[in-house]
């Protein structure tokens, strides 16, 4: 399924979530304006790499810093065009009524950590991996984990692929975003049978989703508005 929008108006246009879109692309068109060899060191640096931390914490010739920054630059570097689109798109569609629902300044706060629980979970589960971990798609699961327990009854307007048929469809968020998070949970038992150490991060979705989902409860409580019927 592929959310086109969802069906809950907002009080406020989402100016810290247009700001995050923004800078991800400035960071992904400076990415793609490096050389091949400058792109690769670059993704080396500020990707999240476990095994760095695990030489750090051991004294090895890692610094606490340039193992642990990258917790937090992994988030705003992309792979290419259609991971870069993916993530943004979800962003859009699901953080503008979060950052609605929580204010401006907690919103971003909020997916900061998020994006850094994201990142620290995904290290827990690949421990001494040499391959960098980059996107913004952990602090997005984060956002995912707010909008189901801020609005499980919203619809997303969804394209649905069904073999050669395509139609749409407003799809419950509790369904939409619960067969999604179902689908990160088991991919990532898979990797673990598999003792796969690169691809999806998959446990990086798993945690930001969780931790967005805890962080989301002290601001459930505020009134909620109800979905359009369009």
């Amino acid at each position: 399924m592929i959310p086109l929008k969802d069906t809950t108006p907002r009080r406020s246009f989402p100016f810290i979530t247009a700001i995050l879109i923004a800078v991800n692309f400035a960071v992904f068109f400076h990415q793609i304006s490096l050389s091949p060899g400058a792109g690769d060191a670059f993704v080396r640096v500020y990707g999240l790499v476990p095994k760095r931390i695990d030489l750090a914490l051991a004294g090895g010739h890692y610094s606490l810093a340039r193992a642990f920054v990258p917790l937090f630059t992994c988030m705003f570097l992309h792979g290419g065009w259609l991971h870069i689109i993916g993530n943004m798109w979800f962003l859009w569609i699901f953080g503008g009524n979060v950052e609605d629902r929580m204010g401006s300044a907690p919103y971003l706060l909020f997916y900061i950590l998020c994006g850094l629980g994201s990142g620290i979970s995904q290290v827990a589960f690949s421990w001494g991996s040499a391959i960098p971990s980059i996107g913004a798609s952990g602090a997005i699961s984060g956002v995912l984990g707010a909008y189901i327990v801020f609005f499980p009854g919203s619809r997303i307007l969804s394209l649905v692929p069904l073999l050669v048929i395509w139609f749409l469809w407003r799809v419950p968020a509790w369904i939409f975003i619960g067969l999604w998070f179902l689908i990160q949970f088991l991919s990532g038992l898979g990797s673990l049978a598999t003792a796969s150490s690169g691809g999806v991060a998959w446990w990086a979705h798993v945690g930001g989703f969780i931790l967005g989902a805890l962080l989301a409860k002290p601001f459930a409580s505020s009134p909620r508005r109800a979905a359009s019927a369009w």
